[in-house]
């Protein structure tokens, strides 16, 4: 591989994740956004799974850009619920905004983010603690402007409570509820969420794979 640093593009304007890949990603990496790129078309997550929607992303945003792009598609799953938000979970509440365009209350959430949390408590009314079981899931996908370089999973499993707690995080973190820690996601600490968290896992095991590749490449 030459000096030039390998370009790596994150498919997301969520600073969140943004933030939690490169921090867990740093080697000697050149890393954008979809910010770096004007007039960006967006890639619809149409896919029926977390794995398609990652996959359509990465190698849409890779195939238009000319960049290796890592994706990844995210979200909570609701046993109670049938599964859902599922794949919906970032527009359960209807038709999802731009995260640097979309209002925030006086914590830095988006209203988007409470109104999904909303929905979701309003659906588990009645439905005693014990059947509030759930997870976190993400899936990964590394994708070449040609091809799928790499893909990975991981989980957070949890239990839902009926009212937020914690300012950290963003998206259902403040709802969701880690018996083992006694604390919602929102009130762990970057370093603390990004030891335990769903997509956490997902890159710690692309890491070794992505470290493989870099030295083929």
């Amino acid at each position: 591989m030459s000096d030039e640093k390998r370009k790596i593009l994150v498919a997301t304007t969520n600073p969140g994740k943004i933030a939690e890949l490169r921090a867990m990603l740093s080697g000697d990496l050149q890393w954008l956004s979809l910010a770096d790129f004007r007039d960006i078309p967006e890639i619809v997550e149409d896919g029926a799974t977390f794995a398609e929607n990652a996959r359509k992303k990465a190698l849409g945003y890779a195939g238009i850009t000319g960049v290796w792009t890592i994706a990844d598609d995210s979200g909570l799953v609701v046993d109670a619920l049938d599964g859902a938000p599922g794949v919906k979970s970032a527009r359960f509440s209807g038709d999802k905004q731009d995260d640097a365009d979309s209002p925030k209350d006086s914590s830095g959430r988006t209203l988007i983010d409470h109104l999904n949390i909303v929905k979701v408590l309003e659906l588990l009314k009645g439905v005693p603690q014990e059947q509030r079981t759930t997870r976190f899931v993400c899936r990964l996908c590394l994708a070449s402007p040609e091809d799928v370089l790499l893909e990975t999973g991981g989980t957070l499993e949890g239990l839902i409570i009926d009212k937020k707690i914690g300012d950290q995080g963003f998206g259902y973190d403040p709802i969701f509820f880690v018996p083992n820690l006694k604390k919602t996601v929102a009130q762990l600490t970057r370093e603390e969420k990004n030891a335990i968290s769903h997509r956490g896992n997902a890159i710690r095991k692309l890491k070794p794979l992505l470290d493989e590749l870099l030295l083929d490449s």
